[in-house]
């Protein structure tokens, strides 16, 4: 199995067409209380789907201080990568040993001097970054098989939620052992003492 297929069902109250973030948590460097939002469901109305998809392998890709990119590289768990100076430039290539904890992406600049951004992707999706690495430095990078989600005004594919804004988000989806399923979204709806947004599983296959 190379993705799970999911289906966003909006069955709430909420008139007001909000976006839906979803995003994950990279564990290996949780400590920073910081994540991005990976996928934004806008404009859904009420019993409106949005199909995507939730790939199990990841792509990374670097960015110097000038702002050029990388081609991104298709990856697994277990893989370590890193930045160096060859004859045609700087480049990103596979190290020569794998990452250290098996269930990790490890991205290290070992060029001789420069800063360097790490970014890992999954579905082409930005889904997590590790800026200013230093030569020596290496970002590391985990994700447990969870989605968190929930509805946030305002944010766009890509931007950085923070600690304010990740405390909102309080739903959790864990996709461990799925092939496919329904994200149904429940609740909301005008006035003060609408109910909270709630996010459940329906419809589920599993391996």
């Amino acid at each position: 199995m190379d993705k799970i297929k999911l289906n966003f069902i909006n069955k709430s109250n909420d008139a007001n067409n909000n976006n839906v973030i979803i995003f994950q948590q990279n564990v290996a460097q949780e400590f920073e209380k910081s994540a991005i939002a990976w996928k934004v469901i806008e404009n859904s109305s009420r019993l409106d789907n949005h199909p995507f998809a939730f790939s199990m392998g990841y792509e990374v890709a670097t960015c110097d201080s000038y702002g050029n990119f990388t081609p991104m590289l298709y990856t697994y768990e277990g893989t370590a990568y890193e930045m160096v100076k060859d004859n045609a430039g700087s480049v990103l290539r596979i190290a020569s040993k794998p990452a250290t904890n098996l269930s990790q992406i490890e991205v290290k600049n070992a060029l001789p001097s420069g800063i360097i951004n790490a970014n890992c992707y999954r579905n082409n999706r930005l889904i997590a970054t590790k800026t200013n690495l230093a030569p020596g430095e290496k970002a590391v990078f985990e994700f447990y098989p969870r989605l968190f989600i929930g509805v946030v005004p305002e944010i766009e594919e890509g931007d950085v939620l923070d600690s304010a804004i990740i405390s909102q988000i309080n739903s959790q989806i864990n996709l461990f052992g799925i092939t496919s399923a329904d994200i149904v979204m429940t609740g909301g709806g005008p006035g003060n003492h609408s109910p909270a947004f709630n996010f459940s599983l329906e419809n589920i296959n599993k391996q």
